[in-house]
């Protein structure tokens, strides 16, 4: 399968101001087919997904030091957890960690904001996902006015060092931002009214939330702005579209594993040798 370079260059965020009022939630950049077309696409990424994943954890097994972390962060119902079970679904769930942060805990409050995302990070061989993440600590501290403004300087600063030491050391990181309507959300909060079997996934205080989608929206273009670097850019993902949004988080993977030339580890031991001792072996005996 070949990666859809058209749709990944389409998701990458240039350097400097954003504004997310201009890039729409509705379309399917570097995609020409529908729903069905899309699935099927993303079907088809599935086995070349789960072969290289398979080879990052082989080589994680065999002593080498890296492993992917991708992070996914947006408005509720932007679609985390359906990204989680139709894309990253499609790997081996062996070599897959998935963290989902809610509101810090006491403990993790005594503790820098950073302190709860390094015990979560994944191990050499391993594909990790965060479902919301360290960027919580300087979009809902912003919004709900949590931290003064100089300490939310002072965490995009540590955001920024933070990821390029992950970086430095074999860890490539791939930062998602799964961007949908207002319209979008209310449709879906509306759906899972309907349905009495969604009635858990509901939760009022996301009509609240809503009240407050201008003020997000802000956040988000000066978190992406201020964190969007060489080392750990980010990624707009139009998410109104829940096909084209697992189809284009399923390339950026795709991409991400093609570009780390994955291969399988040598043998550490004499395979003709060992061959040789199988075939020569006697159980009865």
């Amino acid at each position: 399968m070949t990666v859809n370079a058209e749709l990944v260059a389409s998701l990458r965020v240039p350097p400097g101001p954003v504004d997310l009022t201009a890039i729409k939630t509705h379309v399917a950049p570097g995609f020409d087919g529908g729903k069905e077309d899309g699935k099927a696409a993303l079907y088809a990424l599935g086995p070349e997904l789960a072969d290289l994943q398979e080879r990052l954890f082989a080589e994680g097994r065999s002593g080498g030091n890296r492993s992917v972390l991708l992070v996914l962060q947006g408005m509720d119902t932007s679609g985390k957890g359906g990204t989680l079970r139709s894309t990253v679904g499609l790997m081996d769930p062996q070599g897959v960690r998935i963290t989902s942060f809610k509101a810090p805990t006491p403990e993790e409050l005594e503790q820098d904001f950073l302190w709860r995302i390094t015990r979560a990070l994944p191990e050499p061989g391993y594909v990790g996902v965060f479902d919301r993440s360290h960027y919580e600590d300087v979009l809902i501290a912003r919004v709900r006015s949590l931290a003064p403004p100089e300490e939310l300087e002072r965490r995009y600063d540590a955001i920024n060092r933070f990821e390029a030491d992950l970086v430095a050391n074999g860890t490539t990181v791939v930062k998602c931002m799964l961007h949908i309507s207002p319209e979008e959300q209310k449709k879906r909060l509306l759906a899972r009214l309907d349905d009495e079997t969604k009635h858990w996934k509901y939760n009022p205080g996301d009509v609240d939330e809503r009240e407050q989608w201008p003020a997000y929206r802000e956040a988000y273009e000066i978190a992406i702005e201020r964190t969007n670097t060489e080392a750990a850019p980010w990624h707009v993902v139009p998410g109104d579209k829940k096909w084209y949004r697992n189809l284009a988080i399923g390339h950026l993977l795709l991409d991400t594993l093609h570009r780390m030339a994955l291969q399988w580890p040598k043998a550490d031991f004499d395979v003709v040798e060992e061959k040789r001792r199988l075939t020569d072996e006697d159980p009865l005996s």
